[in-house]
């Protein structure tokens, strides 16, 4: 059975601003699926920002989880994604889910992964997907020769060269972004 290989989802934070965004397609084995699916949303009125790679319908779960996580611990972030990875590695049937989440809120975000990480990083650049090294690549050179540029441009910068590069990445960008 062919695996479906369908994001590229890029996470920046930069001058006290942040942006996630992500490209639309999806693949089964080597055959474009869609080219317009929806791979970053807001929750939370607007507050936080969440992207996903990976199986649709378990991203779909994840997501679900960590809204209720949100709701539990009033919004932290942190707290929230930190139950969900916990409850993630633990839960018999969560752990068959084959997704990843980047989540965002105007301070800070976070990679959250099936096997119990909860990441931050150094840089304030976040990549999940496929095409995530191309466009972390992308972005760390953006962050370090054209600072000049906001968030939002950088990703879709960033975004734009990963397609450029990546079969499993197309030029279908979608950006968020919280001030």
């Amino acid at each position: 059975m062919s695996k479906i290989h369908s994001t590229t989802v890029l996470g920046i934070i930069h001058n006290g601003k942040v942006a996630l965004g992500a490209d639309g397609q999806a693949t089964f084995g080597n055959t474009v699926m869609k080219n317009n699916v929806k791979k970053v949303r807001k929750i939370a009125d607007g507050k936080i920002l969440v992207g996903f790679a990976g199986a649709t319908s378990d991203a779909f779960t994840l997501l679900e989880r960590f809204e209720e996580k949100l709701n539990m611990y009033r919004g932290g972030l942190k707290r929230a994604a930190i139950e969900l990875a916990k409850d993630w590695r633990t839960d018999r049937y969560l752990r068959k889910l084959e997704s990843m989440l980047i989540v965002m809120d105007k301070d800070e975000a976070l990679i959250i992964s099936g096997t119990g990480d909860v990441l931050d990083t150094e840089d304030g650049i976040f990549a999940i997907g496929s095409g995530s090294m191309f466009a972390r690549a992308a972005a760390i050179a953006l962050k370090k020769h054209a600072p000049q540029l906001s968030a939002k441009e950088m990703v879709q910068e960033a975004m734009t060269i990963a397609a450029d590069i990546c079969i499993y990445t197309n030029h279908n960008i979608e950006i968020h972004e919280i001030e």
